[in-house]
């Protein structure tokens, strides 16, 4: 059963990751204040403090939820991830795939113990042209081999590798998870403004692209961290109970208008 999210009188226990800025801060309030119990895993300031680029890192995050969820999780929200500006290119394979999809194979007995459902955070950029044998590294598990191409890499098509092999292995694992009443979807933000985003927008080398990306969203302005809270919060509701397997664009419409005849 799912948790009820939408004013219902079940409360849920729920796990995220990247729960202290921008998106996760979002979403970690508007659960919390539906008081929901959240379980929060992050580099710092998180109930659970882990660095996810990392297998003892991983390890440390999983005994901690797994300490504290007790009977079950109800939810699992995956929502740490680094920039394509990240002076460490290597972080972005190990953050943005390997940090979501071990901490939710990990967490997977006790998401079934509740039928619980899991929000995967992708990206509208995944379904960009990008490195394909960068993304197959990802999903054959190969992170050494992911990490070192990733070093002589630009930053872009990591980002964007990385959200399409989140939300590939997502699809690739529904049938399984779902068999044991789990529900696995993603939400796959466009700009969004965030304090990371807007360190971009306010630097003069990206300041005109930015203000050009901008004009090009359909519904003309950029998204703000609450409108991909209250979709995450859809999907792991009782709302979204027949939702499996599933990429929900939220990102003003620029998806549908770069890829129009493709869904």
């Amino acid at each position: 059963m799912a948790v009820s999210l939408d004013g219902g009188s079940r409360m849920g226990t729920i796990a995220m990751t990247g729960g202290a800025t921008g998106i996760g801060a979002a979403i970690r309030e508007l659960l919390a204040e539906a008081g929901h119990r959240l379980i929060v895993v992050d580099i710092k300031a998180a109930d659970i403090n882990a660095d996810l680029s990392t297998s003892a890192g991983r390890e440390a995050a999983l005994a901690g939820i797994q300490a504290e969820a007790g009977g079950g999780l109800d939810g699992f929200i995956a929502c740490a991830g680094v920039s394509g500006s990240v002076p460490d290119k290597a972080l972005i394979p190990s953050v943005n795939y390997f940090g979501a999809v071990n901490l939710l194979d990990g967490l997977r007995p006790l998401l079934a113990l509740r039928r619980g459902s899991a929000v995967l955070i992708s990206s509208n950029s995944a379904p960009m042209d990008t490195s394909q044998d960068y993304v197959e590294l990802l999903l054959s598990g190969d992170e050494a081999a992911a990490r070192e191409l990733a070093e002589r890499t630009e930053g872009h098509p990591l980002y964007s590798g990385s959200k399409q092999a989140l939300a590939r292995w997502m699809r690739r694992n529904t049938a399984a998870y779902a068999g044991q009443g789990i529900r696995l979807n993603a939400v796959a933000p466009g700009y969004t403004r965030t304090p990371m985003t807007e360190s971009v927008a306010n630097d003069p080398a990206y300041a005109d692209a930015i203000k050009q990306f901008l004009a090009s969203i359909p519904l003309q302005r950029a998204g703000e961290p609450e409108d991909i809270a209250r979709a995450v919060r859809y999907l792991l509701s009782d709302d979204a109970s027949f939702v499996c397997g599933s990429v929900l664009f939220v990102d003003g419409g620029h998806d549908a208008m770069l890829r129009p005849d493709t869904f």
